[in-house]
Order: structure tokens, then C-alpha cells, then sequence
């Protein structure tokens, strides 16, 4: 039986990135990572590009659509039996999820995305350890038809709920409430978790990606939210009290955005839990429901931006798509 293909994308992050004598981290010209495939333990055929090399700060829109397009024509065209990207922390989560949201694969052949908290000549480097680990992931049977998944720190965890938790924890790749879905052993990897339901969306042309991200808090206003709705969005997630709750103070704002017919999506500000809508008092969650705000379940609120950037730009009217906030 052959070895299989892999194909290893490194778009930038720490984990292509060097220490200098004065304890600063920055892009190197040449990827360290490049000439360290041969400390790994695979027993794979690899192949590795720079797609670009990028802090995770600086990736927008149009480098995911960059990342899915190469991603897909590797695995239909190329046919590789698996995939790895490497990718700074920052904005790994989004760049995980929008793929899982968009890839359009006739197979369900494993993605995996990892990086690193420390660079490749720090002490306690962990970005070698991750990419391994990343590498046995995609290799894995068991990865098929599980969407994205991230590996980091001997774990794995599904794009759709994982996010960053601490500023430079190695641990830092977390999935609240629900935990990771595997983990890398020794032996291999051990999966112990579904999602109830993989979604996957087309994605051809982004024309509507004006999408803000609001954190609500004690006694805020309606300025922010007045002031999309005159200016003009594509559409508003609010990272809202509690369960899905807001000050009565920025009710105005929801008025004006829903006058504007801009949809609003809710989340929680909390850091484990569901959005529900339980309280039926100005602002809370039973009345906003009322009104037409949607509700999600369990995303984050950088999650829920991306998962309405998908959904406005599909062909079908976005009054059809509602209930997709609730897979």
C-alpha cells in the first residue's frame, strides 16, 4: 500500500517565526519549519509551499479565499490524501472556521490547522511538537469527514467551537463546555466526540462582508448601533449579557438597525453556555427573540460574524437561512 500524500500550507504566525537576541519575535525571510521536516516521525509523502507568510493579525478575507482555493485544488485536483496549514494563533479559530463553513471538497478528506505559542528557537519551542501532531491528525482515518479540525498541545478540537483562551499558554486552544473532540497519543489518535451536524456552505463570490462585532456591557447606549444603521452594514453580532440579554438603554439602536433591515445575531459575552431566550422583560432575551433577532447556539462572537458572512452570500434568500444559526 502507497504513503500517502500530504500536502503542508504555512500561511506565517509564530510558529514560522524567529527569536532575536533581544527577546523580540518577528517573521524570518526564510521559514525555519522548511528545514525541519526531517526530525518529524510520519510515514507519509510530504510536500510544503509558502502560500504567504503573514502575522495572524494581518489576515483578511481575501487570504482565506486564497487558503480555501488552494486547499481545494489539492485535495479534488491534486489529490492529496490530507492537508495541513500552519497559521499563527490569533486568528487560527477564524481561519479554521470560515474554511470549515466553505471548503467545497467532493471528499471528505481531513483538514487540519495548527501553530504554535513560541517561536522555533525559544526555549520550550512547541511548534515541531504541533505540526507532528497535525500531520498525524490528517493522516488518520479517523479524521474523515470531521470537518476542520485544530491540533494543538496533544489535542484536537472541531473549528466550529474551539477558540483562544490565554495570551501565551501553550494550553491556550480550548473548546468550552463541550472539550476537546480527540486526542493524540502515542499510538495515534483517539476521537470521543461528534458534532450533532457538519455544515458546509458554497462559496464563490464574497459581495457582502460588511459585518461589525459589538461586545454589550452595564448601561450601554444606542450610539454604536445608531451609527451602523445610518452609515449602512451588512450586518450586527452583539456579544450580549448573560443568556442573551441587553441594556434597555440600547433598544433604540436594535429599532434603528431592524428599520435598516440589517440583521442583528446574539450571542453571549459569557464564556461557557447557549444563547436562550428566557427573560421577558425591555432587553431581554424573549422579547429580542420576538423581535426577529437570531439566536445562536454556542458560537463565539467572531464565530457567529463569520458564520453570516457566509450566510448572506449564498444564492437562496437570507429569510430561508435563519435556521441555520441553530446547528
Amino acid at each position: 500500500m502507497r504513503n500517502k500524500r500530504l500536502l503542508i500550507i504555512h500561511t506565517g504566525g509564530t510558529i514560522s517565526m524567529s527569536e532575536d537576541e533581544n527577546g523580540k519575535v518577528s517573521p524570518t525571510p526564510h521559514n525555519p519549519l522548511l528545514h525541519n521536516l526531517e526530525r518529524l516521525n510520519h510515514p507519509a509523502q510530504l510536500s510544503q509551499e509558502n502560500l504567504f507568510n503573514l502575522p495572524s493579525p494581518h489576515i483578511n478575507l481575501s487570504h482565506w479565499l486564497k487558503i480555501k482555493a488552494r486547499v481545494e485544488q489539492a485535495i479534488n485536483l491534486e489529490k492529496f490524501d490530507g492537508v495541513v496549514i500552519t497559521h499563527g494563533t490569533d486568528t487560527l479559530e477564524e481561519t479554521a472556521y470560515f474554511l470549515d463553513l466553505a471548503l467545497t471538497l467532493h471528499v471528505d478528506t481531513p483538514v487540519t490547522i495548527t501553530g504554535a505559542l513560541r517561536s522555533s528557537n525559544e526555549l520550550g519551542s512547541d511548534g515541531l511538537l504541533n505540526l507532528q501532531n497535525a500531520i498525524v491528525v490528517a493522516l488518520s482515518e479517523q479524521s474523515r469527514g470531521r470537518g476542520v479540525l485544530v491540533a494543538m498541545n496533544d489535542e484536537i478540537h472541531h473549528a466550529k467551537f474551539v477558540t483562544k483562551t490565554h495570551t501565551t499558554n501553550v494550553a491556550t486552544f480550548q473548546t468550552p463546555t463541550l472539550g476537546p473532540c480527540g486526542l493524540i497519543t502515542k499510538s495515534g489518535v483517539l476521537y470521543f466526540q461528534h458534532l450533532t451536524e457538519y455544515e458546509r456552505y458554497p462559496v464563490e463570490h464574497i459581495t457582502k462582508s460588511n459585518i461589525q462585532l459589538i461586545k454589550a456591557y452595564a448601561g450601554m447606549d444606542s450610539f454604536l448601533l445608531e451609527q451602523l444603521a445610518q452609515y449602512g452594514c451588512d450586518g450586527v453580532v452583539i456579544e450580549a449579557l448573560g443568556a442573551g440579554n441587553l441594556p434597555p438603554s440600547c433598544l433604540a439602536g436594535i429599532e434603528a438597525l431592524q428599520c435598516a433591515n440589517i440583521p442583528i445575531v446574539l450571542v453571549s459575552r459569557a464564556f461557557n453556555g447557549i444563547t436562550q431566550n428566557l427573560y421577558d422583560y425591555p432587553g431581554g432575551g424573549k422579547q429580542l427573540k420576538q423581535q426577529g433577532i437570531i439566536f445562536t447556539s454556542g458560537l463565539n462572537g467572531q464565530k457567529a460574524r463569520i458564520k453570516l458572512l457566509v450566510l448572506l452570500n449564498q444564492k437562496q434568500p437570507f429569510s430561508t437561512l435563519l435556521d441555520y444559526f441553530n446547528r
